[in-house]
C-alpha cells in the first residue's frame, strides 16, 4: 500500500491523525488486529460485550426519538429521510451517539440507523468524528446490507477529504475491507474524487492500480473522472490516455463532458485531435447536442479552420441541430479573426434578419472587433450606435476594443470618451482598457501621461497586471534604462504575476541591444523556470544578439535548436547568422546554415544574402552563392542579378560576370557572351 503511505509525506495530509495511524501502513496494523477487532477498538469495548448493554433510559429515549421522526415522514424506502430531532446535539455524546447508532441498526433497520447517521454528522461535532462511521459501516455490514455500508464510507470519505483528513479516510476504507466489506466501485471511485479534488494526479493513478488489485472493477464514472481532472489541468496528454481506455472498454462520455474535454484539447491547439475522438465517440453512441457542436466549432474557427467549422455546421443542421445565436456568434469572430470581414458580414445580417435567434452583445462586439482589426472604425461605430439602438448595452470587452483602436490612430480624445461612456454605463475601466491607452501612450512618447493614467487607476483599486509591467520594461528598455526594467521585472514576480513569453522576449532584446548577451543568456535560460517557451522571436532576438557580439557558435547552437523544435527562423534570423560567417569568409559554415531551411525559402534568403554580399563588396563570395542558387533554381531572380551585375562592373571584375553569364545562358540554350545575357535580361522583363 506504498500509495497509501505517501499520504503521510503530501503537505495535504493530516497533521492530527492517531499515533497508530501515522506511523503505520494499513497493512501493518491489520496484521496486529483480529479480524473483527477493529469495531470493538472504536467502540472501547471488550470482545463479550454489545451496544445494547451500554445502553441507558436516555439512549433508549433518543432511539424512541429517532423512530418516531422517521415513521412519522413520507419517504421513499431507498432514501433516508431528513430526521426533525428535537434534541439538543451539544447534549449528545460521542459514546450515546455510537450506542444510537448501533442499537438503531440492531432493533429498527439499516435506514433509520442511517437516517440518524446522517443527522447527527450535519454538526461539526459529528461530521469529521471517525468512530461514528465505523460503527454504523460495521452495523450495516452485520445486517448484510453492504450498499448501505459503502454509501457510510463514500459520505465519509468526502467530509473528511473537506477537512484535510484524506489519508486517515483512505486507510479505514481499506481496513473495512480487511474486515469483508466488499467495496463497491462507486466507494472507491469516491476516494479517486477526493484525491483529484485535491490535485493529486498521480496518487489518483495510484488508487486507480490499488483499486483494480482489489478486484474492484472501473466504470464508466472512474473514467470519467480521471480525464475530467486532466483536461481541468492542462493535462491534455494525459487525458488522451484515460480517454483511449475509456473508449478500448466501450464507455461512451457524456454531453458535458465532451463539451470540456473539446475546449481542453482545443485550448492546448490540439483540434484536430479532438475532432477525430469526437466523430469516434458519435459512432459509439454519443448523441451530439448543439452545445458539443458549437465548442468544437470555436476550437475550428480559434485554429483558422474556418473551411472545416462551416463543414461542420452542415453536418450540425443535418443531424437535425438548429445553429444558435452563439453558434453564429463563433463563426462571425473566426471569420473577422481570418481577415474575412464582409462574409463575416453577411453572416451577421443573415441573423439580424433572423426570426428565431438576434445579435446579441457579444455579436456585435465580435463584428465590431473585425472591423477595428482592419482600420474600419466608422463601420465599428456605425455598428456601436446600432447595437445601442437595439436596446443592448456596449459590455467592457466592445468599449475597450474600440478604444483600443482609436489609441492606435491616435484619436485620444475619442478614446478618453468612451472611457467615460464606460463608467456612465455602469461598467468600470478595467485593466485591459487601462493597458490599451497605456501602450499607445508609451509608443507615442507621451510616458508621464502613461504613469499618471496608471496612478489614476489604482487609485480606483487598479491593480497592474503582468501586460502593464511588460509595456513599462519594454519601453525602460528602449530608453536603455535596463536597471529600471530589470526592477519591474523583479517586483511583477515577488507580485506573483507570472512574465510571459513577450515579457521575456523585450528583456533579451533590450540585453541584445546593447550588447549584454551573457544577461540576455541567463534570462532566456530562466523562461522555463516560469512556464514560458521561446518561439521564433525570442529565438531571433538572442541569435542576432549574439552574432553583434560576435559568439557566432552559441548563434549557431541556439539556431539549431530552434530548427530542432520545428521552429521556423524569420528572414532577417537566418541572413544575420549566415552572413555573420561570411564576413570570417568560412561560406562552408554559413551554407550548412541555410542548407537546413525548406527549399523556398533557401532561395529567397540566398538571393537576399546575395544582394547584402554585393553591396559589401564581397563579390567573390556572393558569386560562390550565386552559382549555388543557380544549381538549385535555374530562374534567376532579376533584381538580384543586376545588383550582382551593376557591382562587377563598378569593381571591373568582368570575369565574375562572364562566368555567370556562360551558365545562365547554357541554362536558356542561347551562345555565351555578354550580349545574350543583355537579351536574357530584356526576355525575363517583358
Amino acid at each position: 500500500m506504498d500509495h497509501i503511505r505517501s499520504f503521510q509525506h503530501h503537505p495535504s495530509s493530516v497533521a492530527s491523525s492517531s499515533p497508530r495511524y501515522t506511523q503505520h501502513s494499513v497493512s501493518e496494523h491489520t496484521a496486529t488486529l483480529p479480524v473483527n477487532a477493529l469495531l470493538l477498538h472504536h467502540l472501547n469495548l471488550n470482545p463479550n460485550s454489545n451496544p445494547n448493554r451500554n445502553r441507558n433510559p436516555l439512549s433508549e429515549q433518543i432511539c424512541s426519538l429517532v423512530c418516531q421522526s422517521y415513521y412519522q415522514q413520507t419517504h421513499i424506502s431507498f432514501t433516508p429521510p431528513k430526521l426533525l430531532l428535537q434534541l439538543d446535539s451539544e447534549s449528545l455524546t460521542h459514546d450515546r451517539a455510537i450506542t444510537v447508532v448501533a442499537s438503531l441498526a440492531v432493533e429498527a433497520g439499516s435506514m433509520v440507523a442511517l437516517s440518524f447517521l446522517y443527522w447527527a454528522i450535519g454538526f461539526p461535532k459529528f461530521r469529521h468524528f471517525m468512530r461514528l462511521y465505523i460503527v454504523s459501516a460495521t452495523a450495516l455490514i452485520g445486517n448484510k446490507n453492504l450498499e448501505r455500508a459503502n454509501e457510510v464510507l463514500q459520505r465519509m470519505v468526502k467530509n473528511f477529504a473537506e477537512a484535510g483528513k484524506l489519508k486517515e479516510a483512505v486507510d479505514m476504507v481499506v481496513e473495512m475491507q480487511n474486515q469483508g466489506l466488499v467495496l463497491s466501485t462507486q466507494t472507491m471511485n469516491s476516494v479517486l474524487d477526493a484525491t483529484l479534488e485535491m490535485g493529486l494526479i498521480e496518487l489518483a493513478e495510484n488508487v486507480f492500480d490499488e483499486m483494480c488489485k482489489r478486484g474492484v472493477t472501473p466504470d464508466c464514472a472512474t473514467f470519467k473522472l480521471m480525464v475530467v481532472a486532466c483536461c481541468n489541468m492542462g493535462g491534455v496528454l494525459e487525458a488522451e490516455r484515460w480517454l483511449n481506455a475509456m473508449i478500448e472498454r466501450g464507455f461512451i462520455i457524456d454531453n458535458t463532458t465532451c463539451t470540456l474535454i473539446i475546449d481542453a484539447f482545443c485550448l492546448k491547439g490540439y483540434e484536430n485531435r479532438i475532432v477525430g475522438y469526437f466523430w469516434k465517440m458519435v459512432e459509439m453512441g454519443l448523441a451530439p447536442n448543439v452545445i458539443n457542436f458549437t465548442a468544437l466549432i470555436k476550437g475550428l474557427c480559434n485554429q483558422g479552420s474556418i473551411t472545416q467549422a462551416f463543414e461542420l455546421l452542415e453536418e450540425m443542421v443535418r443531424r437535425g441541430w438548429k445553429p444558435n445565436v452563439y453558434t453564429h456568434t463563433t463563426l462571425i469572430d473566426g471569420l473577422c479573426k481570418k481577415g474575412w470581414t464582409e462574409k463575416a458580414f453577411r453572416l451577421f445580417l443573415k441573423l439580424v434578419r433572423s426570426d428565431d435567434y438576434k445579435p446579441n452583445v457579444h455579436t456585435y462586439t465580435a463584428m465590431i472587433n473585425g472591423y477595428c482589426k482592419e482600420d474600419k472604425l466608422n463601420r465599428a461605430e456605425m455598428l456601436l450606435s446600432r447595437m445601442q439602438e437595439q436596446g443592448l448595452v456596449p459590455n467592457a470587452n466592445t468599449y475597450t476594443t474600440l478604444i483600443d483602436e482609436h489609441c492606435k490612430a491616435g484619436n485620444f480624445v475619442r478614446a478618453y470618451e468612451l472611457m467615460g461612456l464606460m463608467g456612465k454605463e455602469g461598467f468600470s475601466p478595467n485593466i485591459y482598457t487601462y493597458n490599451a491607452i497605456i501602450d499607445s501612450l508609451c509608443k507615442k512618447g507621451s510616458f508621464d501621461e502613461a504613469y499618471g493614467l496608471l496612478h489614476k487607476g489604482s487609485v480606483h483599486g487598479l491593480q497592474a497586471d503582468g501586460v502593464t509591467y511588460t509595456i513599462f520594461m519594454s519601453v525602460h528598455c528602449r530608453q536603455k534604462q535596463m536597471k529600471e526594467s530589470e526592477r519591474l521585472f523583479e517586483e511583477a514576480v515577488s507580485l506573483g504575476l507570472i512574465p510571459s513569453k513577450k515579457t521575456y522576449t523585450s528583456m533579451i532584446c533590450g540585453y541584445c541591444r546593447y550588447g549584454i548577451t551573457s544577461l540576455a543568456v541567463k534570462l532566456f535560460q530562466r523562461m522555463s523556470n516560469h512556464g514560458c517557451f521561446p518561439d521564433s522571436i525570442t529565438y531571433g532576438a538572442l541569435i542576432s544578439g549574439l552574432c553583434k557580439d560576435s559568439k557566432l557558435d552559441d548563434a549557431r547552437n541556439l539556431y539549431d535548436a530552434m530548427m530542432d523544435k520545428g521552429m521556423s527562423p524569420c528572414e532577417v534570423t537566418r541572413l544575420t547568422l549566415a552572413y555573420e560567417y561570411c564576413k570570417k569568409d568560412d561560406s562552408c559554415t554559413a551554407m550548412a546554415v541555410l542548407d537546413r531551411l525548406e527549399k523556398k525559402l533557401w532561395i529567397r534568403t540566398v538571393n537576399t544574402l546575395v544582394r547584402k554580399l554585393c553591396s559589401e563588396e564581397k563579390l567573390e563570395m556572393a558569386a560562390l552563392f550565386f552559382h549555388k542558387l543557380l544549381d538549385k533554381d535555374p530562374v534567376v531572380n532579376r533584381v538580384t542579378l543586376l545588383g550582382f551585375m551593376n557591382k562587377c562592373y563598378e569593381s571591373n571584375r568582368y570575369g565574375l560576370v562572364s562566368e555567370l553569364s556562360e551558365r545562365i545562358c547554357e541554362g536558356n540554350g542561347k551562345c555565351c557572351h555578354l550580349g545574350c545575357l543583355s537579351c536574357w535580361l530584356d526576355a525575363r522583363a517583358s
